[in-house]
């Protein structure tokens, strides 16, 4: 960081630990405590800190007790990085690293959906000690389920986030009232993001399961315990819901990997045909839902096609690949050894991320989820369908039978298989 000559700048600490840790633990245990290094007059062409694209060649994690902070060698910062650094060693100990992403004025502030397009602070997680829960809350855990079983005792399944829903409910209403706790719940909007892990690990991945399910009753079982939870949510007020619908599982690197035919290069398409059917399920059953309950309204996305259509044409989009992973092992990155956490400590990792659909070999790059945000908030309605996201922000009734007629009247609409 800083001019010429360049330094290295130490956030380290005593015997009780640094600023930062390097990658040397496991990913999925800090996953959510990431700590995002930006980059400030450093050429990363010229620095080997950093690969091509300026993405560090290693990443740091936040460590909750740093004592002090110095520098090694000739090093030289900036106004604004001597100004960063004086902010940090101001800090209370010990440090809560999202008081350091939310220092006034940051310019390099996490941003999301959230804070992006509906101008909200970044949404707390249920978890999260002491937190204000009267913007929003985040009861999503990563590798859960819908149903209890997948992934049990690594994660919280979705019956124990609407349990985690109930206490949030009450506590709203100790501190508000029970009047405006109620109009909180009744405005808010309740974005629900699961299913993948399900089919990935829940059935694709359990012998026993396919043994008692076929794919048809498997697909209704989930579908039948999600709109349990989405009935139980209107039950306790909720009108306002935004999905986020299965995407071509059969696509990602790490089922590429498994098709029996994979040395064709094509996706596995038996998995995609549960993400297919997962999505058809959900369609006619949040119909029947808006049909049938007063009030309910709903912004489901076609995150399937969409995705299919950057991986099957990713150069229409700013991609050069929409098969292989930027990062992991083996046939399309699709063995999971991103950051040799696991057993395998060997991975490739690419130049130019931004080239990639996919990170790893389970999830998308950055700049897919950047692209799927602005069609979540006001894209066309062959992504997201009958309203997107700024509808039900906006509330606008106007604004709603506006794209209520556009649905009708629009011919293409009439040709897609995909109806909301």
């Amino acid at each position: 960081m800083g001019a010429p000559p360049y330094g290295i700048l130490s956030l380290s600490g005593s015997r009780d630990g640094g600023l930062f840790t390097p990658y040397s633990q496991s990913y999925k245990n800090f996953k959510q405590e990431f700590f995002r290094v930006a980059l400030v007059g450093v050429d990363p062409l010229e620095d080997e800190v950093f690969y091509f694209g300026g993405l560090p060649r290693f990443p740091f994690y936040w460590c909750p007790k740093p004592s002090r902070f110095h520098g090694l060698g000739d090093l030289k910062v900036t106004a604004a990085e001597t100004t960063a650094i004086k902010n940090l060693a101001a800090l209370p100990r010990p440090l809560d690293c999202k008081l350091v992403l939310s220092l006034a004025n940051s310019p390099f502030r996490e941003r999301g959906l959230e804070t992006e397009y509906a101008k909200l602070p970044l949404i707390p997680p249920f978890l999260q000690p002491n937190a204000d829960y009267s913007n929003g809350v985040n009861f999503a855990s990563g590798g859960a389920g819908v149903l209890a079983e997948t992934n049990q005792g690594l994660v919280i399944d979705l019956q124990t986030q609407l349990i985690h829903f109930e206490e949030v409910e009450k506590s709203l209403s100790e501190k508000l009232g029970e009047k405006k706790a109620k109009e909180l719940i009744a405005e808010a909007i309740y974005f629900i993001s699961i299913g993948s892990n399900d089919y990935m690990g829940g059935y694709l991945g359990n012998p026993k399961i396919q043994e008692s399910y076929n794919p048809e009753q498997y697909v209704w079982m989930v579908i039948g315990n999600l709109t349990r939870t989405i009935l139980t949510l209107y039950e306790k007020g909720a009108r306002n819901f935004g999905f986020l619908n299965l995407s071509p599982l059969g696509c990602l690197p790490s089922l590429r990997a498994l098709n029996p035919e994979a040395n064709k290069g094509g996706c596995f398409e038996a998995a995609s045909a549960l993400a297919l059917a997962h999505n058809n399920a959900l369609n006619l059953v949040l119909r029947n839902l808006k049909d049938d309950h007063e009030g309910f309204m709903y912004s489901n996305s076609n995150f399937y096609d969409w995705l299919r259509d950057r991986i099957d044409n990713p150069t229409n989009y700013g991609f050069k690949d929409g098969v292989n992973a930027c990062c992991g092992s083996g046939p399309y990155g699709g063995v999971f050894t991103c950051g040799g956490t696991k057993k395998v400590k060997e991975f490739s990792l690419c130049d130019n991320v931004g080239d990639y659909v996919w990170w790893d070999s389970f999830h998308p790059t950055e700049k897919i989820h950047e692209q799927f945000a602005k069609a979540l908030w006001n894209g066309p309605l062959c992504s997201v369908g009958p309203y997107n996201l700024k509808n039900l922000f906006s509330n606008n009734d106007e604004m709603i039978e506006l794209t209520i007629a556009d649905v009708v009247d629009s011919p293409k609409t009439q040709q897609e298989q995909f109806h909301y």
